[in-house]
């Protein structure tokens, strides 16, 4: 017992008369850091799940090896890195992500402006002219096509899987890479598409 302790029971003693102090007991609490990884991955793998149920994924990775893909987005690694874990390439882990709605500030840095690209994407645009018109290679452009349906799913669902994702991940929402960059774009085509009716 501490120097600290002791004069708080001898306040004790003296306010309350009491000859003896029940003291706390000395065992550890555990600390919210402390995380039932497995349990954890069961949470996202069940998210993964409807995700599938609810849309036709890109890829054909398994629901353990999506897992991974989630876990790495929110530990900040790279598609490179996340790759080198579930045995893939990176451009199958960027095709994940879009899948599993994980955007970051790089799927929005393209050499053209976002809003040109969606002013020429309507219908079902060709990709080779699409991209001369924009001054730039078919394969930017198919990524970048990739990236508006993904903000569009999103938008459509309020980003509610990847709340989910981060609800199951501790501390996910301090190192959400999910930049204001692409959750503005989202808003965005969100705000065009409401109806304000001040008429009363």
């Amino acid at each position: 017992m501490d120097e600290k302790t002791e004069e708080l029971r001898d306040l004790f003693m003296d306010v309350t008369d009491e000859a003896t102090v029940t003291e706390s007991q000395s065992d550890e609490r555990g600390s919210l850091a402390e995380t039932d990884e497995g349990a954890i991955d069961d949470r996202l793998s069940a998210v993964v799940e409807r995700m599938r149920d609810r849309y036709e994924f890109d890829t054909e990775l398994p629901t353990e090896a999506l897992t991974q893909v989630v876990r790495g987005f929110y530990d900040g690694d790279d598609d490179a890195t996340i790759a080198s874990t579930i045995d893939a390439d990176p451009n199958t882990v960027f095709r994940a992500r879009m899948d599993l709605h994980l955007l970051d500030d790089a799927d929005t840095d393209f050499p053209f402006e976002f809003a040109a690209l969606r002013e020429h994407r309507d219908g079902d645009p060709d990709v080779p002219d699409l991209a001369e018109s924009l001054d730039t290679d078919p394969a930017t452009v198919a990524r970048a096509l990739r990236v508006v349906t993904t903000q569009e799913q999103i938008r459509r669902v309020s980003h509610r899987f990847q709340s989910e994702f981060e609800d199951a991940i501790p501390d996910a929402a301090l190192s959400v890479h999910l930049t204001e960059s692409a959750k503005e774009d989202g808003l965005d085509e969100a705000a065009e598409d409401i109806e304000t009716n001040t008429q009363f």
